[in-house]
């Protein structure tokens, strides 16, 4: 068995009397497409800014890409996850190109301040046209609908060649329209030799794709199932952690989740 990308061992994370993660185990092979499903509060924020290093542990342990935590520099790790967030949107310059906003992503900068090279706006337009934005390397910052803003976003953040790529609930504010080719586009991507491990963070079962291979469900801070989605996402399994009797269904690729009155 080859090393794992990501290796989460018991890890727990306090806060004065709050638990924010309570034992929390998981492992992320290479290949594998995980999602990470569970309701609001149920520690997908706080396990996501542990691993990148922003919340710090108070038990157990991190092995990222073969190093340890809090025996590497985790700010020099955390630059080789990419990390699409609705959060980056507002650090971005108004009047800045895609294209350099895709550079930015090779430096760890938002508004980038370094020349762009030649060999940085090859880069740059080739992911462009991986993610479907060709059209997009002049078009301002300003002036991208929400779907083109995180298709640029992927494309920044693969512009540092990750071995792993987090979305981190990428489909917020998008109509219904763009959120179905967002999601085929997802898809289109993890089906790509070049594609990093992938990491959906959702409320929503809807997104997601065939391209997922696995789950990590998570409810009040602690794992109820992990493991492949064929076992994991089940009615049992999303009622425990929704906390409600709901009822899983999958037509056609897709899944849809119906909720007892």
């Amino acid at each position: 068995m080859s090393a794992p990308l990501l290796h989460i061992d018991a890890l727990t994370v306090q806060r004065e009397a709050t638990t924010l993660l309570r034992a929390v185990s998981w492992r992320v092979e290479p290949g594998q497409h995980w999602v990470i499903l569970g309701p609001n509060g149920c520690g997908k924020t706080s396990l996501l800014k542990a691993l990148t290093g922003y919340l710090t542990p108070t038990s157990g342990e991190i092995e990222l890409l073969g190093e340890h935590y809090g025996q590497s520099d985790w700010r020099d790790l955390r630059l080789q996850i990419g990390l699409v967030t609705t959060a980056l949107q507002a650090s971005v310059p108004a009047d800045e190109p895609a294209l350099e906003t895709v550079v930015s992503g090779k430096y760890a900068q938002l508004d980038l301040w370094m020349d762009v090279t030649a060999a940085d706006r090859r880069a740059a337009m080739k992911l462009l046209r991986l993610v479907n934005a060709a059209k997009l390397p002049s078009r301002l910052w300003s002036h991208l609908s929400q779907g083109e803003r995180q298709r640029v976003l992927i494309a920044r953040a693969l512009m540092a060649k990750p071995k792993l790529l987090i979305l981190d609930e990428p489909c917020a504010g998008l109509d219904p329209v763009a959120r179905v080719h967002f999601l085929r586009f997802i898809t289109d991507l993890a089906r790509t030799p070049e594609s990093p491990a992938l990491v959906l963070v959702t409320h929503h079962v809807e997104e997601i794709t065939p391209a997922f291979t696995h789950a990590l469900v998570l409810a009040a801070g602690e794992v109820v199932a992990a493991g492949p989605i064929v076992s994991t996402l089940t009615s049992a399994t999303l009622s425990r952690a929704f906390g409600a009797s709901v009822r899983l269904t999958r037509s056609r690729d897709a899944f849809r989740l119906d909720v007892s009155a």
